[in-house]
């Protein structure tokens, strides 16, 4: 057995399909399959079920995997440890985010990263939440910047800051009048939200207390999957939306005929956290990235520090 015989069993699982982890293995499909038949024999098991339509991972099979990526992990770890040994910070890490978050986030820290860390390639996945989890459990990227709640022993949380929602509805609409909203006048407004998967549409439900969404209003077959087609449908006047602080800094802010309101709910906000796997090595990389982003913050949120915001001090002349 030995490390390339592992990332060809990790390679099948992943693709299921022989002719595809060939591929991605840039070797033929007769020698990837001939050695995970030889692996199969040296150890004994059957790790792959075998027909002419599919290929299926036994139970030993899964236990395999999971060693496997690990095994292949730690590997890397040895090449970087190697690398690292002049300067712990270099190589790549890779983090996915949500897609309610990069546009805003990313453009904040890029170049003070950059400029900080230039030894550092960071390499940006942004995927929908469920997606992230997969992808940084089966160790396709090292860590996910997230705003929901993760329940999981093998992972790791670590809260960076608190994301206050906004309400944004067109200029012509009666709540530009109120100076402050309650949640009464949620319960009044055609709330457009983005299609299922995306955290942020279950958010904006929880805040305006919305059990399920309205099949019966105007825009019930809409499925957007981005936080500017609905703001350009609220600019329109088709309805209204929740948008997280953070994307207050948009262009959509100037000249679209939309106005935003912060909601004074105490609920009204959303946690941003960096989550990894509690095996990952490279811990040193991980924190200097979130030193990094709480560096770069706006004062539209609220920093955390042992999951407690951080008060600000007050100036004084």
């Amino acid at each position: 057995m030995n490390l390339r015989d592992l990332k060809y069993v990790v390679a099948v699982a992943e693709t299921q399909h022989f002719g595809k982890a060939a591929a991605r293995c840039f070797v033929s499909q007769p020698t990837l399959s001939g050695q995970i038949k030889k692996l199969e024999q040296e150890l004994g098991v059957t790790i792959f079920e075998r027909t002419n339509r599919s290929v299926e991972i036994t139970p030993v099979g899964q236990d395999i995997l999971e060693h496997a990526r690990l095994i292949l992990e730690q590997a890397v770890v040895i090449s970087q440890l190697a690398q690292a040994h002049q300067d712990p910070l270099a190589g790549p890490l890779r983090i996915g985010v949500i897609p309610t978050l990069s546009p805003y986030l990313m453009p904040l820290i890029l170049v003070p990263l950059k400029k900080q860390y230039p030894q550092m390639k960071l390499v940006l996945s942004e995927e929908l939440t469920e997606n992230l989890l997969k992808r940084l459990r089966s160790h396709e990227i090292d860590a996910a910047l997230l705003a929901t709640e993760v329940d999981d022993p093998d992972l790791q949380v670590l809260s960076l800051f608190d994301e206050p929602f906004w309400l944004a509805y067109p200029s012509k609409h009666p709540f530009y009048y109120k100076e402050k909203l309650s949640r009464h006048d949620l319960d009044n407004t055609d709330l457009l939200l983005l299609a299922d998967g995306h955290c942020l549409a279950k958010q904006a439900m929880e805040v305006s207390h919305i059990k399920e969404r309205n099949e019966h209003s105007e825009m019930a077959d809409l499925h957007a999957s981005s936080l500017e087609t609905l703001l350009q449908l609220v600019g329109a006047g088709f309805g209204t939306t929740i948008v997280p602080a953070l994307a207050m800094s948009g262009s959509w802010t100037s000249g679209s005929g939309i106005v935003a309101n912060k909601l004074e709910f105490n609920d009204a906000f959303r946690r941003i956290s960096l989550v990894y796997r509690k095996t990952y090595p490279r811990i040193q990389a991980l924190n200097a990235f979130a030193n990094v982003i709480m560096a770069s913050l706006p004062n539209t949120v609220y920093p955390l520090k042992n999951n407690k915001r951080i008060r600000k001090k007050r100036k004084t002349s």
